[in-house]
Formats: structure tokens, C-alpha cells, sequence
């Protein structure tokens, strides 16, 4: 068995931890923050789980909170009109339910499960010289860390990447006391709700270190009347306060579901903003070894389509079967790595794409699409059920005449 260390106790780097360990592997794991230290401190991103991502998990048996009473069986998008109204509001529903789960509680209780298996944790925030000292010491090691000094070993894409500055400026709030939506009181949807030319509000049923909540989610065009909220990025009860201004203005179908919301803890804010990238899967070390980089380090998308943690969950599944499937036969080279990283890019190349448009204008077949989703509900249901497999959106959402193809279809069958 092979000797391996991943650096980085997110949800790509633990869920590939977790799979090797099961598998014999003797596995290290370097995180910057114990797990208390995790669980205690501030919010570090929006996610929700979709299907055939939880699916992975499930494989693994580290799907932990499937009984916590958490599920997300819709998602709904809503456009305003002029009058402030909506335009356009619908529901899909989703074949197989997802979920949200802080990463604060699903990084900590992850990260203790690897250790009482025998897994060795390290606590130290890793640096370049680092992993020069550390990475022959092991077979293969991987960086899962997408942020720090280590990520910019890793040359960025220019071939892959399409934007080379952020397309959103972002704003998080995790809160108790949201009301459902009074169309759908028994549905826990994903709501996205899509102000043309400002940005988009999201608004995810999740599970936190405090139980059942909401995620507020603004993402906001840059230089835009919405791109307010780095001025109270360090004041969590400020940043709330702007969020829920911007809602009152800009989508107050959804205001009114917010008159008694509250934080659900001091650390239950955030905002940021980054230049979506993809980067070159293998970096050398001075001393000229070898490291592999995963998910976020080296395909980081914006959180528009809600793909990180879906793409995180992706790669550990992949890297894991390619790790299995070389047996410990031979050094992992550099060609395994390219071929690892091969195997990765084919699974989200075409939800990068899709990441990418959305940060876009919407092209004139995509608002047809999204009207005629309001008419028929078969419509709805397949654009909801691309969030857990986009490979499906190649299929019809992309390509003008697929799409009016398929909206010809769907209107033929119901008259």
C-alpha cells in the first residue's frame, strides 16, 4: 500500500482521505485548523450537495447527516419584472433530494472520523518549503488547499480559463428564522432568483452548527448598484443588515419572507470575490518533485451554479478510483498525475462551461428556456436535475436549435 499525503481538510482532500484510508492506505492529512478549532470558526463558503455528488459520498459511507431531517427537493428560479413583481417564477423538482451542510460541521466531523480510523492529521498551515521537505517522503502527495501560497505553484490555464478577473463580488449570511415560501410551504427549494445586469440572489436550505437554517447568498456584478458589501465584509450584523436591504430593493418577493431572520452565529458571514480559474494539475517542488492538485486549486468556478463542492466531490471520487487502479505499482509519475487530472477535467469540463455562461448575459434561447419553464413543468424538472448532472445541459440548454428542438417537443406533447 501506498504512503500518502493530502494537503488541505476540505471536502475533496477528506473525502479522498476517508476513501483511501478504507482501502488500506496509509494517508496523512495537513490541515491549517484542528477540527474544534473548524468547527468553532467563521463560515467558509456556500454548498449544496446534488445527487450524483451525495452518491459519492454514499459509496464511501461518510454520508453523514442523511438523517438529520436536512433535504432539498426543488429548485426555483424567479426573475423580476420592471413593476417589481415577478415575471417569471417556477419550481423544479429534483429526482434524487440534495443538501447543504456547513462546512464547519461536515470539514470537523470528517476530519475526527479520518483520526479515530488511524489516520495521522498534521496541524500546520503548509508553505512551499513545506512540501519540498515533506513530499519525498511519500509516494504521492496532493494539494487540496485552494488558497495560501501552495495554490500559485500551480500555473493557471490560459486555454481553459475564461475570465481572468472576478465576475461576482460575494456575500454570505447563514441565518435562522427564514418563512418557506408561501407557493411551496412543504418544499425545501433552492431559490435563484436572477436580477438582470446586477447579479443574482440565492437563497439555500441548509444545516449548520446550530441545526436547520438558511444561507443568504448574493452574488453581485462588479461595479454594479449590488457590489456594496466588501465595505461591511468585517462586521457580520452590517453585512447582514446590506444583504437584507438589497433583497428589499431588488427581489422583495423574498424580503418579506425575511422580517425575522437573525444570524445563526458570529461567524456566519462572509464576502469575497475571485477570478474563476483553471490551473495546470502538476506542480514541481524546487527540489523537483512532484505535486497534484485537486478540485478548487485547480479548477475553481464560480459559485453561481452551486458546482464546488459537486466538483470537489467529483475529483476525490476520480483521483481515488485512479489511485486504486494503479495498485501501488510503480511511481506515481507525472504522467498518472496528467492522467488523474484527464479523467477529472472530462467529468466538469461542460460544467465549467456552464458556470462560465451563467456569469454572462443569457443568450436569447436560454430566456425561452426559462420562460417556457414556467409553462410546462417537464421543463422546470430537467433544467433542476442539471445542477446534479450537467453533462445533460450538452444535450439541449446549450445549443439554440437543441433547445427549440426540445421546447417544440415538450409544447407538441401537451397540446
Amino acid at each position: 500500500m501506498s504512503r500518502i499525503l493530502i494537503v488541505g481538510a476540505g471536502q475533496s482532500g477528506l473525502q479522498l482521505a476517508l476513501g483511501l484510508q478504507s482501502a488500506g492506505h496509509e494517508v496523512t492529512v495537513m490541515t491549517a485548523r484542528t477540527s474544534e478549532e473548524i468547527r468553532g470558526g467563521r463560515v467558509m463558503s456556500t454548498q449544496c450537495m446534488f445527487g450524483h455528488a451525495l452518491d459519492t459520498e454514499r459509496r464511501l459511507g461518510i454520508d453523514l447527516w442523511a438523517d438529520s431531517g436536512h433535504r432539498i427537493d426543488g429548485l426555483g428560479v424567479s426573475v423580476p419584472a420592471p413593476d417589481g413583481s415577478r415575471a417569471i417564477d417556477w419550481l423544479g423538482r429534483l429526482d434524487q433530494y440534495a443538501q447543504s451542510v456547513d462546512q464547519r460541521v461536515k470539514m470537523s466531523a470528517w476530519l475526527d472520523l479520518f483520526e479515530e480510523n488511524g489516520g495521522t492529521v498534521v496541524v500546520n498551515a503548509a508553505t512551499v518549503s513545506d512540501l519540498d521537505r515533506l513530499a519525498p517522503l511519500y509516494d504521492l502527495t496532493l494539494v487540496a488547499a485552494g488558497k495560501g501560497e501552495i495554490t500559485a505553484l500551480f500555473d493557471r490555464d490560459p486555454a481553459r480559463s475564461t475570465y481572468d478577473a472576478p465576475q461576482r463580488a460575494l456575500a454570505i449570511a447563514y441565518v435562522h428564522g427564514l418563512a418557506p415560501r408561501p407557493e411551496h410551504p412543504d418544499i425545501d427549494g433552492v431559490r435563484l432568483n436572477m436580477v438582470p445586469g446586477l447579479g443574482e440572489l440565492i437563497m439555500i436550505p441548509a444545516y449548520t452548527v446550530s441545526g436547520l437554517c438558511d444561507i443568504l447568498f448574493w452574488e453581485a456584478v462588479p461595479g454594479g448598484p449590488l457590489d456594496l458589501f466588501d465595505q461591511a465584509a468585517a462586521d457580520p450584523k452590517a453585512l447582514l443588515d446590506l444583504i437584507l436591504q438589497q433583497i428589499r430593493t431588488y427581489a422583495p418577493w423574498e424580503y418579506e419572507r425575511c422580517l425575522s431572520v437573525e444570524l445563526t452565529d458570529a461567524g456566519g458571514t462572509l464576502a469575497g470575490r475571485y477570478a474563476p480559474t483553471v490551473r495546470n494539475p502538476v506542480a514541481e517542488l524546487p527540489s523537483g518533485a512532484l505535486v497534484l492538485g485537486m478540485a478548487d486549486v485547480v479548477v475553481a468556478n464560480d459559485p453561481i451554479t452551486g458546482q464546488g463542492s459537486n466538483n470537489a466531490a467529483r475529483c476525490a471520487d476520480t483521483y481515488l478510483d485512479a489511485i486504486l487502479a494503479h495498485g501501488g505499482q510503480g511511481s506515481f509519475d507525472r504522467a498518472f498525475m496528467q492522467g488523474a487530472f484527464d479523467a477529472y477535467w472530462n467529468r466538469v469540463a461542460v460544467c465549467t462551461a456552464w458556470t462560465n455562461a451563467m456569469l454572462a448575459p443569457p443568450p436569447p434561447h436560454i430566456l425561452q428556456v426559462i420562460g417556457a419553464a414556467g409553462q410546462f413543468q417537464q421543463v422546470a424538472d430537467r433544467f433542476a436535475n442539471g445542477f446534479s448532472n450537467p453533462d445533460d445541459y450538452a444535450n439541449w440548454l446549450f445549443d439554440p436549435d437543441l433547445a427549440a428542438g426540445y421546447l417544440g417537443q415538450v409544447a407538441a406533447v401537451s397540446q
